[in-house]
């Protein structure tokens, strides 16, 4: 007769709740079918991680696979999330050379998908700069988690501003399907004015990216947005605030009525202005790094509770792209996936904080946000069994060991001590990275289609 479980996983068990500190789950097939404390169950396998916390498998609910290698980056991204204990990647649309905008191009970015991820995906969509609209409700049939439109411009068909009176109708039309839309939040005049003088006056290093990019710019845009979403109806969410300010102004706008939200890239909870003095290009990413003490504003809108999510806002380019002497000829993005479970883990023990603080933000909200809980993002019976294993101790994260192709194997956090490391990950109950090695393979994860509104 065979044993009731599948596969018994033991170890100190962290939810968004709690944590079991002699605690398993066990797994029939793909699912959890039991949790508990002490003894654990018979099953075909035993895996002991006594020692080490057993998280739910992160859901980075911002990452972009596809930006300057286009669909074959779905393949080396989801391999350092493999790596790194992330089992489901909230992908954005902007993707080279086709954005998914429309339900067609959804369809071939999800067969790229199924061919060729490690770990399980959902997508965002997008519009075109003009015209798209239209497109909206069958790209929201198709399974999309989430919109994502842009105040800012970086290119014309890929990455557009999208004006105020189609972003106000591309609202009002999203806000039929129930499902949120998040924006880059950057005002366009004022960045390039500010961009123009810097070059102007000779003005291109490091710190200037800073300096062209202030609070300011982002806030103008926050208000924008949060004033069309009590217009319209529909949820919007800031896809990245560096800013205390974007959070409290959420809440606001919450408190008139609105559905507004935000969410914290785990970059601005640790880096600073001095970060990308030190770094050049590879601390480049938009919008740029705050001062140290947005970075404690940040914390306490965290702890108390008025941040969506946390995520990477994960975006390789290549090493040659990232090492100009001019800060504005560098591409805008950092990678992350691999290092943002020791690294939360390690911000987090540094403040005394709980890890089930980062089961809550790295976990359950990004995938409640997407529509994905309780399938992902939970430990519960029933849930997909993806699971996020850490190691305590003394680590130093080494940009060499990047699951990813050569030129992408830099990161803005190489020499940095963490306080743990990713000693399994499983997708969907199977061991897909052993602490040394990545055990699945291109196909092995899955379109994640959006099942709660």
């Amino acid at each position: 007769m065979s044993a009731p479980f599948d596969r018994v996983i033991i170890g100190e068990v962290v939810t968004g709740d709690t944590i079991i500190p002699q605690g398993y789950v066990a797994v029939r097939g793909e699912t959890i079918a039991a949790i508990g404390e002490g003894a654990p169950p018979a099953a075909d396998q035993t895996i002991d991680h006594s020692g080490r916390l057993i998280l739910p498998g992160l859901v980075d609910g911002h990452m972009h696979t596809s930006s300057s290698t286009g669909w074959p980056g779905i393949e080396t991204a989801t391999r350092c999330a493999a790596a790194g204990g992330v089992t489901t990647c909230v992908d954005m649309p902007y993707d080279v050379p086709h954005p998914v905008t429309d339900a067609a191009i959804l369809a071939a970015k999800i067969g790229w998908v199924e061919r060729t991820a490690y770990v399980d995906m959902a997508l965002y969509g997008t519009i075109t700069k003009t015209g798209g609209v239209d497109a909206i409700p069958g790209l929201a049939a198709g399974g999309i988690s989430a919109f994502k439109l842009s105040t800012y411009e970086y290119d014309a068909v890929r990455f557009p501003r999208i004006d105020h009176p189609t972003m106000l109708a591309a609202f009002r039309e999203i806000a039929k399907t129930g499902l949120p839309v998040a924006i880059h939040n950057e005002d366009q005049e004022l960045v390039e004015m500010l961009t123009a003088q810097a070059r102007a006056a000779g003005r291109t290093e490091p710190i200037m990216h800073c300096r062209t990019r202030p609070p300011l710019a982002e806030t103008m845009a926050d208000l924008e947005i949060f004033e069309m979403a009590l217009e319209t109806g529909a949820h919007v969410h800031i896809a990245h605030s560096s800013l205390a300010r974007g959070f409290e102004l959420a809440e606001v706008f919450r408190g008139m009525g609105a559905t507004t939200t935000g969410e914290a890239c785990i970059q601005y909870l640790c880096m600073t202005e001095d970060d990308i003095v030190r770094l050049g290009g590879k601390g480049k990413c938009n919008p740029p790094f705050r001062t140290a003490d947005e970075v404690e504003r940040m914390w306490q809108c965290l702890t108390a509770g008025k941040i969506a999510y946390v995520s990477t806002d994960h975006a390789p380019w290549p090493i040659e792209r990232k090492s100009l002497p001019d800060i504005f000829a560098n591409g805008a993005g950092l990678t992350g996936l691999q290092s943002f479970a020791p690294l939360m883990f390690s911000l987090l023990d540094a403040r005394g904080l709980s890890p089930t603080l980062m089961a809550t933000y790295c976990a359950e909200r990004s995938a409640r946000m997407h529509g994905l809980w309780p399938r992902k993002g939970a430990i519960r019976v029933g849930s997909d069994a993806d699971l996020c294993v850490l190691e305590r101790g003394d680590f130093v994260f080494d940009e060499a060991a990047i699951e990813d192709r050569p030129e992408m194997r830099w990161s803005p956090y190489h020499g940095r001590k963490m306080r743990a490391r990713v000693a399994a990950t499983y997708l969907r109950g199977a061991l897909i990275w052993d602490g040394a090695n990545v055990l699945a393979r291109p196909g092995n994860g899955r379109m994640v289609r959006r099942a709660t509104h």
